[in-house]
């Protein structure tokens, strides 16, 4: 009988194909982690730091540096690192080498409630709580805090951190009521009484001609209140 040895030769190379996959496969479930690294993305304040992130993995995994690799699965540890207040999402993954990182987006203030119970508002609007180790320089909300006006000084504080002019001199928000929400400058001593959310592009827009105006002709310094309540216009109160 005649040999086709070309078909031998088939079945020798799938053999041994299969055969080096097996032992890849074997070799790789036994490899174990190296090395835990932890990264946030670049230029990030701290308001979570690398030991939190640890402490947060080890409460629920032990010391994941040595564990095996197979027994190690990436999207519930992503899902464990989302459960930190401060994170808004996480990205975890293995190198071939046996290294697992983790790449965290922290959540941003943009708000900080002052009161009996201090929190941020992030960029969500959503509570955010303070951080030990990283105060954010962001504008301070006082007065009537409730859900509605929450909602309203989300609206407001990111109007005004798309203006350069606005977000560098803007400090606080004072809420007197629904509807009646003041800010408070960082140079000037007068309050600007903003009224309800409405038309707020209108009402900075004529807030910023009478500031110009204002400071060339050197008057600012005799204000006390600058309202923007009214329609098209800016009402002010002198000293």
């Amino acid at each position: 009988m005649r040999v086709n040895w070309n078909s031998v030769k088939l079945i020798g190379l799938i053999a041994c194909t299969t055969g080096l996959y097996a032992f890849s496969e074997v070799r790789s479930s036994d490899r174990k982690i190296k090395e835990v690294h932890i990264a946030f993305e670049e230029g990030e304040n701290f308001y979570l730091t690398e030991s939190a992130v640890n402490k947060l993995l080890i409460q629920k995994y032990g010391l994941l540096r040595n564990a095996p690799k197979e027994g190690v699965v990436l999207n519930t540890i992503e899902s464990v690192l989302q459960t930190s207040d401060m994170v808004k999402n996480a990205q975890v993954y293995l190198t071939v080498d046996g290294d697992l990182y983790a790449k965290i987006t922290q959540r941003k203030p943009i708000g900080r409630v002052a009161g009996a119970h201090s929190f941020y508002l992030d960029d969500e609007g959503m509570k955010m709580p303070l951080s030990p180790s990283h105060s954010a320089r962001v504008p301070i909300i006082t007065g009537e805090i409730t859900g509605k006006t929450l909602e309203d000084a989300y609206v407001i504080l990111n109007f005004i951190n798309q203006d350069p002019f606005l977000s560098k001199n803007v400090i606080g928000i004072h809420i007197a009521g629904e509807s009646d929400y003041h800010l408070k400058f960082r140079l000037e001593h007068f309050v600007v009484r903003l009224g309800d959310t409405s038309d707020l592009g209108e009402k900075f827009k004529n807030f910023k001609a009478f500031y110009a105006q204002a400071t060339l002709e050197n008057t600012l310094m005799s204000y006390q209140v600058v309202s923007l309540e009214f329609d098209n216009q800016v009402v002010c109160t002198k000293i």
